[in-house]
Formats: structure tokens, C-alpha cells, sequence
């Protein structure tokens, strides 16, 4: 068994700034416990020997050539802008932010 408990599951609650209730913590506890009792299941199988694989089917990606077609002027473009200086959009500063 790992060694996720309910204080550890409020904590990350915390951290991600989600508030659970008691029920939750509970619900989660258990959930979360299982998923890394199934990742340490895989980390015992996941040797050097085993390639390592995204996806069973090899994908490709498919893109289409780019076109170059007309712009929007920056008034186009600034026209419904809630607020814009200068020329650019203007946004609330968000440096300084309680951790």
C-alpha cells in the first residue's frame, strides 16, 4: 500500500487551492491511493529491456500546408478589447501573486 493519507490529500487540496469536504478527502484518499499502487505495479515491470511506447498503433501526424492569407490590422484586431494601450492589450499585472 502507498502512503497516501487524508492530511496529505487536504494538503494537496490546499496546494491546488480546491476545498474539500470531509467526504471528499475520504473519496479521494482511496482514489488516489489506488492510482499509485497501479503506477508502482508498472514501475516493477518497466525495465531497461521494455521499450517504452506512447501509443500501441504508430501515429503521423497530418498537417496541412500553411497558406498565407490576409490579416487583421491591429485596429481589427483591437476592436472588442476590454482595454488596450498603446496599441497592444492591456491586462491586469499578476507578478506579485499570493502563493
Amino acid at each position: 500500500m502507498s502512503e497516501i493519507t487524508p492530511d496529505l490529500v487536504r494538503h494537496l487540496g490546499v496546494l491546488a487551492r480546491i476545498q474539500l469536504s470531509d467526504e471528499e478527502v475520504q473519496s479521494l484518499t482511496g482514489q488516489l491511493d489506488a492510482i499509485v499502487d497501479n503506477i508502482a505495479k508498472v514501475s516493477e515491470v518497466a525495465t531497461p529491456e521494455v521499450v517504452a511506447t506512447s501509443h500501441p498503433i504508430p501515429l503521423e501526424n497530418v498537417f496541412r500546408p500553411d497558406v498565407v492569407q490576409q490579416q487583421l490590422t491591429r485596429e481589427q484586431v483591437l476592436r472588442n478589447a476590454p482595454d488596450q494601450a498603446d496599441g497592444r492589450f492591456r491586462v491586469t499585472a499578476i507578478l506579485g501573486e499570493e502563493q
